[in-house]
């Protein structure tokens, strides 16, 4: 049966979850100290309840569907509840109350769930934001967090958001995907994986680059699985989402301030003390700010081998990208000096493409060759056959 997305059903919604907050006050019930079975029964029986009182014309499929709803209400996240159990669905992108997206094997598309008004979206982030001591309001309007599944939260209310409410989820996946189920799906060849094990394993300074959603995060973890396993490894992540199959792995996160502003944990300074605990590889989940330069310093300095990732839509626009991070963190030095530091310090870049079929793939594999004239030469180790091919068809028309 569709679900309902009438105003009717939301009106009804809204009504029969405040009875049943009501009753549970009334009877002293603790839902954080009670067997989630038992709320679940005393709240089938309010709504049965309800239902029969207010003779509300219902088919037991839409009443069973409402206490499911009311369950999810009260023990969970509401309207995100399916949404979270679907393994099939990556992100969930909530537009306000009545405009809820996922993203399915790289494709967007539009669902029926829906919010009863934009202070119930706002009631469902408070409520994934409480066990972590976030707060969210006109004075702190947007936040990073992580559900207890390790699946990262960003969330804008109004004034900020003009049009409501509006949360982004990137969901946590406990398996990540292997080295030959990437090959069976395409995203590389097996000459490409051999390549980029060699890479790995004879320790070049590596850089992920894609655009967003194009798997830099699965690469990555592909690539630590090439790591001799006597290596120590340091990872720094704003949020842990490395899986990486080692058994020598010490994991550091980022922290915001605290409400009174105090107290933030920054890669950077989290790269400055990584240094100090005998790393083989410093591995940095992305790198978006000053601990760029900590990171090539780095890689410069006898730690090879170390690896990170960044939001960048070509090789070349990567290193442009890093000049830039590197001139508004405040690393005065001149441009030469500064192509210079990135050309010694980088080895490869694999650059990841996402089709518009939503299929992910590394597009091609690129290594620095620099001299004194062109600090950024670069030799093309590998391009995807797809890539090749596309280019081959443009060039024709």
């Amino acid at each position: 049966m569709a679900i309902r997305v009438d105003d009717d059903y939301q009106h009804l919604k809204k009504n029969v979850h405040s009875h049943i907050i009501e009753r549970l006050d009334e009877e002293g019930i603790e839902v954080e100290r009670v067997e989630k079975g038992q709320v679940s029964r005393f709240i089938q029986g309010v709504v049965d309840h309800y239902v029969a009182t207010h003779r509300i014309p219902m088919a037991n499929a839409d009443q069973a569907m409402l206490v499911r709803e009311m369950v999810d209400e009260v023990l969970g996240f509401g309207p995100l509840e399916p949404l979270l159990a679907d393994d099939q669905i990556n992100d969930i992108l909530i537009n306000g109350a009545n405009s809820v997206f996922v993203e399915i094997a790289g494709v967007l598309q539009k669902v029926q769930t829906r919010f009863i008004d934009d202070e119930h979206v706002i009631r469902i982030i408070r409520r994934i934001l409480a066990p972590l001591g976030r707060r969210l309001d006109e004075s702190s309007p947007m936040v990073d967090a992580r559900l207890p599944d390790g699946s990262r939260v960003n969330a804008i209310i109004p004034p900020i958001a003009l049009d409501g409410p509006s949360m982004s989820i990137r969901k946590f996946s406990s398996k990540h995907l292997t080295a030959n189920e990437l090959v069976n799906l395409g995203s590389m060849t097996r000459d490409c994986l051999d390549l980029l094990s060699n890479i790995v394993e004879s320790r070049r300074n590596l850089l992920v680059s894609g655009g967003t959603g194009t798997g830099k995060t699965t690469i990555l973890n592909l690539l630590s699985e090439f790591i001799p396993q006597d290596e120590r490894i340091v990872t720094i992540e704003d949020s842990a989402e490395l899986q990486l199959n080692h058994p020598h792995i010490v994991r550091l996160e980022t922290r915001p301030a605290n409400t009174e502003g105090t107290g933030r944990i920054t890669a950077r300074d989290l790269i400055i003390n990584a240094l100090r605990m005998r790393p083989d590889r410093v591995i940095v989940g992305e790198v978006r700010s000053g601990e760029i330069i900590e990171l090539l310093q780095a890689m410069n300095t006898g730690h090879e081998g170390s690896m990170s990732t960044i939001h960048s839509n070509s090789a070349k626009d990567a290193l442009i990208r890093i000049e830039t991070l590197l001139a508004v963190n405040g690393y005065d030095a001149g441009e030469r000096a500064i192509a210079r530091l990135i050309g010694s310090s980088l080895d490869v870049v694999v650059q990841l493409t996402r089709l518009p079929n939503g299929r992910r793939l590394v597009s091609e594999v690129v290594a620095l060759q620099p001299t004194k004239s062109d600090p950024y030469r670069m030799e093309t180790l590998y391009r995807s056959p797809e890539i090749e091919w596309s280019n081959t068809q443009e060039a024709a028309v």
